[in-house]
């Protein structure tokens, strides 16, 4: 949730720590700050709330001199959003500034504990208590910067990716972390810290992906050496990262959302490269070659993963149960954890994750393997915890999202669910061999059919702008169309601040059609497929009630296209691919709502792009 920057070298810190800020600004943010060492050995903290636009303003006419530094981008959790509260955060002596990404859980105790022995707080964050105990056991204990920062880690408990540095020590810095994710870059004489890799690719493609419970202690002319919090010495493992400074920047989209949304066909094209062959008639994936027989013995799939991810392992269950005829369950990973489930010897956790390092999707792999089961990670990032953390697994390989509301991301896992049901079904004998061809080819496909669908982005903005006025939606759809109009309803809410509700089209009359008059819009996924007649005859009884219906329908559909108010055709596919295409015109219709309101597009408020706090 809140970004990480650092660095150490030879150049103007400064520069690099705003433009990393900037990098990072997808994740969701109130406030922000730095800290620079200086050359006169001065520890300078500016902070402020706001944007990182707010920040270099207010540090126009600051000392932002130094080749060392920190800086961060804070979502509120202990204490609101104020300069007070943004980090970074002094100790008492203002020898010692600290960032970090997570939660101390028992920080009120070691607050009242440090209070008594006269330590004096000036803000609300547990972020404060911690680097006031490090300075605490430091001055108690005589230790080193590392040395305390080790004891102080034992003593807290929670998740934490952290960044120190002491005034007295300019040409160190001392990063860890446990269950919050943290990277550090190589380059040549100098190192960068970040959340991820997106404020390093631009340096170096050279990287050290922190593992939990690791510390990093960074030395200008020395190089970084890696110790777990006990002091034990640490293998350190570089990793090449391949990301295109391109993916990260706008290309002459207005929003980021926008390029993500036409980046798709180009996305999934590289999710199937070397999965789906040439032909159109095979699908290959690693996983089920390395890991076969406890693929292939699986009594039962568990998916577990939160907001979109999930409403994407809703599609990969309807399809898992199709072709491979296995039971499938899917979870929000925030209950499953906290739920005792019943999960062990013969299950396989499916893992869904964008950023691969969503808290509460990682604790219940953490959960799930500690009882037995086989876990399999579909992520983006590469080198991600949950990547790190499971079995096997299979990358989306969809390129950095950066939008907050998640696109190709979700299309991408859908594609990838996809395939696993495919190759599992096709491994199993449980899917019929004309069935399978006829998926994979049409698979193949989709790219070329959600080219044809952003064709409609005009409309779907004109469109937009009718609807602008609404206070509520209502999404509707059946079959694998059903999560899709979960997703719908997402988007819109997400990024518009508008109320809506995704349902199965058939729940409308236990509930849902109470709510439906002239000022409800409702969108219904009304394609040609084996329930087309019952859709049809939900959007009769929608219009019964002078509701206004957005349909999407099948190209040429000329029985609903009398009957909705707005009609957005979509081209042929399959039943179980109709997600892939369906969910198109529903992010740009999030996308377009929210730009005629004036909306925050990419940063919506109060969101981050990955959630890797409770």
């Amino acid at each position: 949730m809140c970004g990480i920057v650092g660095y150490i070298g030879k150049k103007d810190a400064y520069p690099i720590l705003v433009k990393g800020l900037q990098r990072l600004e997808y994740r969701g943010y109130d406030s922000a700050g730095v800290a620079m060492l200086n050359d006169n050995g001065e520890l300078n903290v500016y902070k402020t709330k706001g944007k990182v636009s707010d920040l270099t303003e207010y540090c126009r006419d600051k000392d932002v001199s130094g080749t060392v530094g920190i800086a961060h981008t804070r979502w509120a959790t202990h204490g609101e959003p104020s300069s007070r509260n943004a980090h970074p955060h002094y100790s008492q002596s203002h020898n010692l500034a600290i960032i970090h990404n997570g939660i101390i859980e028992n920080y009120a105790d070691i607050k009242a504990r440090l209070a008594e022995k006269g330590v004096k707080f000036v803000s609300d964050t547990d972020t404060e208590v911690l680097v006031q105990l490090i300075e605490y056991i430091m001055n108690q204990k005589k230790l080193t910067l590392l040395e305390a920062v080790q004891v102080a880690l034992y003593q807290v408990i929670g998740a934490y990716a952290i960044a120190v540095l002491d005034k007295r020590d300019p040409d160190q810095i001392v990063a860890a972390r446990k269950q919050s994710p943290l990277v550090v870059g190589i380059g040549d004489d100098e190192f960068f810290l970040g959340s991820d890799a997106s404020p390093i690719v631009e340096y170096t493609d050279k990287v050290v992906y922190l593992d939990d419970g690791n510390i990093a202690i960074i030395r200008r002319g020395e190089g970084i050496h890696v110790v777990s919090i006990l002091g034990e010495e640490q293998e350190l493992k570089v990793n090449t990262v391949d990301i295109d400074l391109g993916q990260i920047e706008k290309g002459g989209y207005p929003h980021f959302m926008l390029k993500e949304i036409f980046e798709q066909p180009e996305c999934l094209t590289n999710c199937m490269r070397g999965r789906v062959n040439v032909e159109a008639d095979h699908v290959t994936l690693s996983a089920l070659i390395d890991y076969r027989r406890q693929l292939l013995e699986a009594k039962r799939v568990v998916i577990v993963a939160c907001g979109t991810s999930w409403h994407a392992g809703l599609i990969g269950k309807q399809l898992i149960e199709s072709y491979c005829r296995i039971p499938v369950e899917v979870e929000y990973a925030s209950e499953f954890r906290y739920r005792n489930p019943v999960v062990g010897r013969g299950d396989v956790v499916i893992a869904i994750s964008q950023s691969g390092e969503t808290a509460d999707t990682l604790a219940a792999v953490q959960l799930a393997r500690e009882r037995g089961a086989f876990i399999y990670g579909v992520c983006n990032a590469i080198g991600s915890s949950i990547a790190r953390a499971t079995d096997t697994g299979t990358y989306i390989h969809v390129g950095p999202e950066i939008g907050v509301a998640s696109t190709k991301a979700f299309t991408g896992q859908v594609t990838v669910l996809t395939m696993i049901a495919l190759a599992m079904g096709e491994a199993k004998g449980t899917i019929r061999r004309d069935e399978y061809l006829k998926v994979v080819k049409g698979l193949s496909e989709i790219p070329d059919k959600i080219r044809e669908v952003l064709k409609t982005n005009d409309k779907v903005a004109d469109l937009a702008r009718t609807f602008t006025y609404a206070h509520n939606f209502l999404y509707l759809g059946r079959g694998y169309s059903y999560p899709v109009a979960l997703e719908g309803a997402l988007k819109l809410k997400e990024i518009s601040y508008i109320h809506a509700e995704g349902y199965p089209a058939a729940e409308m009359k236990h509930g849902p059609i109470a709510l439906i008059d002239s000022d409800m819009p409702v969108v219904v996924i009304a394609t040609h497929n084996a329930m087309y007649e019952k859709v049809l005859s939900n959007i009769q009884e929608i219009k019964a009630r002078q509701g206004r219906v957005i349909a999407l329908v099948s190209k040429g559909d000329d029985t609903i296209s009398k009957i909705a108010d707005e009609v957005i055709e979509l081209p042929d596919v399959l039943e179980c691919l109709e997600p892939l295409v369906a969910t198109i015109p529903l992010q740009l219709l999030a996308y377009h709502v929210a730009v005629c309101k004036g909306k925050n597009v990419d940063q919506p408020r109060n969101l981050a792009k990955s959630v890797t706090v409770e």
